[in-house]
């Protein structure tokens, strides 16, 4: 945020005034973006700025209010308080910020992936049709390691992916999904008769580097003081991506397991087993 804005000339027409909503827990993520937004709309050149179509472009704020109040019994709701009928809402929300609570019969209860998720829903239904579009800014994919079947099970995330569809909601925007595929969940057609629903997973390799880089002044990028780790099989294809990248070495633990026993729905894990060079004297990522 802190870098230096650029101001591309750019000539499109906006779907509609620019509007964010920030589900609880993001609400400084979401102050952020507003404050990135208001300076970069401020030197951006266009000679369309002062037309009707770029009504509402330069704004002191983006961001719209919305509260999300409790009963004793847990229930909520979520109420907008002011106009969004005809924006293009863009709606960021946290499904495990496990740092918020609330009261239910005068206890207090953490909330779950569920609650968030409930809030995402109340806050599209308090909409109630009225925006131009609506994408959903999800960091973290809701129920994403529900991604596929392999028994009588549950698939979550894709049935999510379908009810915010149904819902209204037009893109939906994650980063680094679990597994990318379950987009096929949802129907990207261009029959007049199915709605097009974006789903854009972005792979944050670059800003990761970028982040290590800028953030840690002594690191030295070498085999003989660095080394990427995976901690499981799942996260191999990205820690190949680092290592080849960065040029160090590679390693791995390894999830040693009692398929002769079922604990708790799975199969418990008997050791953690490391697969890889020494790393003593290393930094490790």
């Amino acid at each position: 945020m802190s870098e230096a804005l650029t101001a591309p000339d750019f000539s499109t027409i906006p779907v509609g005034p620019l509007a964010l909503i920030a589900l609880p827990g993001c609400e400084e993520l979401a102050a952020k973006i507003d404050a990135y937004l208001k300076t970069w709309r401020e030197i951006r050149e266009s000679e369309h700025k002062t037309t009707i179509a770029f009504s509402g472009y330069q704004r002191d704020s983006y961001l719209i209010k919305a509260a999300f109040p409790r009963f004793g019994s847990g229930e909520s709701k979520c109420h907008i308080q002011q106009s969004v009928r005809g924006y293009d809402i863009f709606i960021v929300c946290d499904m495990f910020n496990y740092g918020l609570t609330y009261k239910m019969y005068g206890k207090d209860n953490m909330m779950s992936p569920d609650d968030h998720y409930a809030n995402l829903k109340r806050a599209i239904s308090a909409i109630g049709g009225k925006a131009r579009r609506i994408t959903v800014i999800m960091p973290m994919l809701y129920e994403g390691r529900q991604h596929k079947r392999s028994s009588r099970e549950s698939l979550d995330c894709a049935m999510a992916l379908q009810e915010l569809s149904a819902l209204g909601v037009d893109n939906l925007i994650t980063f680094d999904a679990h597994d990318p595929r379950v987009q096929n969940a949802i129907p990207l057609s261009g029959f007049e008769s199915i709605p097009n629903h974006g789903f854009e997973n972005i792979q944050p390799a670059y800003q990761m580097i970028k982040a290590l880089v800028k953030n840690v002044p002594d690191l030295k990028i070498d085999n003989d003081h660095l080394m990427i780790i995976s901690p499981d099989e799942g996260g191999m294809g990205r820690c190949i991506y680092y290592s080849t990248v960065l040029g160090v070495d590679l390693g791995m633990f390894y999830k040693r397991r009692d398929y002769s026993v079922v604990v708790d729905g799975r199969n418990p894990i008997i050791a953690h087993e490391f697969l890889g060079d020494n790393v003593e004297g290393k930094d490790v990522v």
